[in-house]
This record gives structure tokens, C-alpha cells and sequence, in this order.
């Protein structure tokens, strides 16, 4: 029971091994008591190590398989790379060299593009740049396809609700399969829950470029936070490098799983270029921004933009300040992000024939060894397995 088989790139169940094949393990690894858990899927990282997703570089193609790599070392097995408020100019240059494919030893595999922006609310844009906001004009979804160029990669896109015309948007977006997240929005609590009703399923970096604290509550009650959550089938991005022990807790309940809906509480690390490099200042997309511990800001402001912390860092830092299971906390960077994608029967669980992407961690938390599709593609020098 304590044994996980793996074979051609699959978790395998050991019945028809044993009992058809007549067959047994031809490699055997010890563990030494590590806890073995699926791979991180990131879903909301805007770059990494020196890299910038919304920056047009001649390069790109380059960066992206930089972060894919680094990132192996965090336990993340597969991610989004992020763009956000850009030019369309940017989009065109850039999506078309972002390409899905597996992770392998060259790094971690690529889901799909998550595009932040450029739709959404100038009162709630955060470090969004203003004069790249866009608003749905006549065409609507045609003017988010000429702003974006293609959708080919696109996995999740992130849009204020209440924006005129946002209703046929998103019910176009996800017939083609594309994930509607809400975010950067001063939705009401009616306008969260037609873009529910509509297809919306997510809700990016809860909290944050929202409506604000109302009432007499500890929790937002007249917005997305409050309005969406409740009917929604995924749940929301949270970056708990962001918050302390009150909002993380304020998070995990308001995102507890409902017998009538699978997932919950979907932990990103909404890195920039900065995350891996030294204090400084570095890109977001058209912004400048200072590193300050894990969280970075707009360059002279406390505006946050993004942050540097790593997925194995969120999960550690998420489990502490909840005192949630370590299930809890491994589940929400893997099996509901896998969930939100509608990849849960191959991604995200230790389930018989799910993709063989795995991490070994001590009892800190701490990754020791990552895996894909059976694989190793990294481990801790130090480790001792």
C-alpha cells in the first residue's frame, strides 16, 4: 500500500501487473519516508529568473524554457505562463512562440497561456499599465480576438465582469474551452454572479483589485469575493506570500470544497521576472518594479505587482498560517489547479493511470526530488536518497 508503481510515463495499478503479467518492479527505489505527492501546477506566473512572459524579446523562446527549468527544483511539474496588460502588439509577437507541450527533463511541461488583462477596471487595475486597459466595443468578442491576435494557446483568461458586453465574451471563451477567471474588477455582487452564470469559473489572486472590506464583516460581502465564490465549480487564485495568517485562514474557508463542487482554493505563485534574482528593480510587462522580501511593487509605490515567492514556499507558507492538513496544502497546488483546467483525470492526483508526475518532499515540505511522467528530472544534491 506504501508503494507507487510507475510505468511508460503512468501511474500504474500493481493488480494486473502481479496477477495477469505474472510481472514485478524491474527498478526499486527507497524513499526513506519522504512524503510522495503530485506535482505543483502553477497557474498564474508572469516569469522568472531574469524572464518577463509579456515582454516581445527576439529571445523569448529562450526564456520561457529557462523558467521550465528552474522551476523543477520548486516541484512544479507543469504551469501558465502569464501575460499581463500589454499592447496587442505584445500579445501577437508573443503568444504565437508559446507552445503546449509535456515536461521532460528539458523542464516543466507548458498548459497553456493565462492572459491578465487587458480587460478589466481602471479603478482596479493594480499595476496594470492604464493606457493599455481595453473595454469591449461593438464587436466584443471580436475585439478581444483582435486584441489578442489568436487563442490557440490561451487556457485562462482574466476579465472585470462588469464590463459591458462581458457576458457574451465569456460565454464564447469557455465553448472553446478557455477558462474564465474574474479579477481586477469592481463587480457587484449580481454582476460575480451572472459572470458565474455565464461560464466564469475562477477567481484571480482573492482579495487583491477587488472591492474592499463592506458591512460590518470581516470578509469582502458586496464583491467578487463574496458574490462568486459560493456557485462557483473551481474556486480562486491565491498568493499567500501576500498575506498573514488572517487572510489565508479568511481564504481557506470561504474556499472549502461544497458537496456540489469539487475544488477550492487554487494556490499560485503570481511570480515576476524578479522571482530567483537578488533585491532590485526588474519588469512586469510595461512596469518597473522593486522587489521588497517576497512581495514586489511599482517602482516608488506600495502598489503590489505580483510577487517572487516560489509554489514550494506557497505551500509551506499556506500550510503554517491555515494550520491546514499537509493534504490540504499539497492539494491546492496541485489537484485543484489540475480541476480548473478539467486535466484532473491525468494531472494533479497519485490516481492508477494519471500521468506519472510526482514530488518527494520531507516532512517540511521541502522538495527533495521532482518527477514527470515517471521521470526524475531533479533532485536535492543534498537530499541523502
Amino acid at each position: 500500500r506504501e508503494d507507487l508503481w510507475v510505468r511508460e510515463g503512468k501511474i500504474l495499478n500493481p493488480e494486473k501487473l502481479f496477477f495477469d503479467e505474472k510481472g514485478s518492479a524491474d527498478i526499486q527505489l527507497d524513499c526513506k519516508d519522504s512524503i510522495i505527492a503530485p506535482g505543483f501546477i502553477d497557474v498564474q506566473i508572469n516569469g522568472g529568473f531574469g524572464v518577463d512572459f509579456s515582454l516581445a524579446t527576439d529571445d523569448f523562446k529562450s526564456g520561457i524554457d529557462l523558467v521550465s527549468q528552474k522551476i523543477l527544483s520548486h516541484g512544479v511539474t507543469s504551469f501558465c505562463p502569464t501575460l499581463v496588460t500589454s499592447p496587442p502588439s505584445v500579445y501577437h509577437q508573443v503568444l504565437p512562440q508559446i507552445s503546449i507541450r509535456d515536461g521532460g527533463a528539458h523542464g516543466a511541461g507548458i498548459l497553456g497561456a493565462h492572459l491578465e488583462g487587458p480587460f478589466i477596471s481602471k479603478e482596479k487595475k493594480g499595476a496594470h499599465p492604464e493606457h493599455c486597459l481595453r473595454t469591449f466595443e461593438a464587436g466584443a468578442f471580436q475585439d478581444l480576438l483582435a486584441t489578442y491576435g489568436s487563442l490557440d494557446c490561451v487556457r485562462i483568461v482574466t476579465l472585470a465582469p462588469e464590463m459591458k458586453r462581458s457576458g457574451e465574451v465569456i460565454r464564447e471563451l469557455t465553448t472553446r474551452g478557455i477558462c474564465v477567471s474574474l479579477g481586477h474588477s469592481v463587480a457587484n455582487l449580481s454582476q460575480a454572479e451572472e459572470a458565474v452564470q455565464h461560464g466564469a469559473t475562477f477567481i484571480t489572486h482573492l482579495f487583491n483589485a477587488m472591492l474592499p472590506v463592506s458591512g460590518r464583516g470581516h470578509l469582502p460581502r458586496t464583491g467578487i469575493a463574496f458574490g462568486a465564490l459560493p456557485p462557483a465549480p473551481h474556486g480562486c487564485a491565491f498568493s499567500p506570500a501576500r498575506w498573514g495568517g488572517a487572510a489565508a485562514r479568511s481564504a481557506a474557508k470561504l474556499t472549502q470544497p461544497l458537496p456540489s463542487r469539487s475544488s477550492g482554493l487554487v494556490l499560485v505563485t503570481d511570480a515576476i521576472a524578479g522571482m530567483g534574482l537578488a533585491p532590485g528593480r526588474h519588469t512586469l510587462g510595461q512596469q518597473v518594479v522593486e522587489i521588497d522580501g517576497l512581495n514586489t511593487y511599482i517602482a516608488g509605490t506600495k502598489t503590489l505587482s505580483g510577487s517572487v515567492a516560489t509554489m514550494d514556499t506557497c505551500v509551506r507558507h499556506f500550510q503554517e498560517a491555515t494550520g491546514c492538513s499537509v493534504e490540504t496544502a499539497l492539494e491546492a497546488a496541485s489537484l485543484h489547479p489540475a480541476q480548473l483546467l478539467g486535466i484532473e483525470h491525468k494531472k494533479g492526483t497519485l490516481d492508477y493511470d494519471s500521468d506519472a508526475d510526482f514530488l518527494m518532499l520531507n516532512d517540511g515540505l521541502y522538495v527533495q526530488a521532482t518527477y514527470i511522467a515517471g521521470e526524475e528530472v531533479w533532485r536535492q544534491a543534498a537530499s541523502g536518497l
